[in-house]
């Protein structure tokens, strides 16, 4: 997926609103002017058609968890509501994590992070393995924690190589970040001694470099 992620954020308090929207405001992502009810929610879904929404579960004019339930949308919510019953109905209404409020913004940044690295793996319409579904679900989850030592750029990278090896394009394009981005945070992890260059010669022209994750 190389396409900017749109994020909608939902909730009537625009100070709550406008943090999120800040903390959403990050590489890989787009972030659409705040809806403070489920009505401006609706009409900004038809207008703008988000790919992912950050709800409040508690909307002056109805339940946030019933407007995850209604749209064919990825969600996430953020409430104070911390009893277990509010958090299972909001996961069987549809959304991919809750976030209890008040909490830090770095939760939040991870998350959408994760969630950026899940949809470059789930984004496109062909099939998936079982092994590929198990990997974007337990990052989405948080089942592969990232190194404090590496940004989550970095991660994003890491995440697009395998055994078989990548051009710094390849890579770029299934990690959604630009060439030169890609080429410079490889060249920083081979530095390292993380991942392996190999070269490959054509018939013609400069040998290319391949990426390989050990």
């Amino acid at each position: 997926m190389t396409d900017s992620i749109r994020v909608l954020v939902v909730d009537d308090d625009f100070r709550v609103a406008g943090l999120h929207r800040g903390i959403a405001d990050r590489p890989g992502f787009t972030v659409l002017d705040s809806a403070g009810s489920i009505a401006a929610a609706r009409a900004a879904i038809r207008d703008h058609r988000p790919d992912l929404i950050l709800v409040d579960a508690y909307l002056p004019d109805g339940d946030g968890i019933d407007l995850v339930r209604s749209v064919d949308l990825d969600a996430i919510v953020l409430s104070a509501a911390n009893d277990a019953a509010t958090v299972r109905r909001a996961l069987r209404a549809g959304a991919l994590s809750y976030l209890v409020k008040p909490f830090e913004s770095r939760a939040l940044g991870d998350l959408l992070d994760r969630y950026a690295r899940y949809r470059n793996l789930v984004g496109s319409d062909g099939a998936l393995g079982q092994e590929e579904l198990d990997r974007a679900l337990s990052i989405l989850h948080g089942g592969e924690a990232p190194s404090l030592s590496r940004s989550a750029t970095e991660q994003l990278i890491l995440e697009a190589l395998d055994a078989e090896g990548a051009s710094a394009s390849e890579v770029a394009e299934r990690s959604g970040v630009s060439r030169a981005t890609a080429q410079r945070h490889l060249a920083a992890l081979a530095s390292r001694g993380i991942i392996d260059v190999r070269l490959r010669y054509g018939s013609t022209g400069r040998p290319e470099h391949r990426y390989l994750r050990r």
